[in-house]
């Protein structure tokens, strides 16, 4: 149940990152993050539990948390540049 749990939240998570990159709000961003941490906080606990696949599920983890901090501070980038035009 929580791999399936895990799962959920990191598409949900890569999802509402490209929806802030292309319509940026700070509510989107903070969201964003709160997604990551739980991304974080699920996958620690599958590693704890079940550590038998622990290079494969980091390397994932890795190249998901690089694509998804990038999308999230390109889009802190945009929201910064944007209030600076204001």
């Amino acid at each position: 149940m929580i791999i399936l749990i895990h799962v959920i939240i990191a598409l949900t998570s890569i999802v509402l990152a490209s929806l802030a990159f292309f319509r940026p709000t700070m509510k989107k961003l903070i969201t964003s993050y709160g997604f990551i941490f739980a991304t974080i906080a699920t996958g620690t606990y599958l590693l704890i539990s079940f550590p038998s696949h622990i290079l494969q599920s980091c390397l994932m983890g890795l190249v998901y948390l690089m694509v998804v901090s990038a999308a999230t501070v390109a889009t802190h980038v945009r929201l910064v540049r944007a209030e600076e035009n204001i």
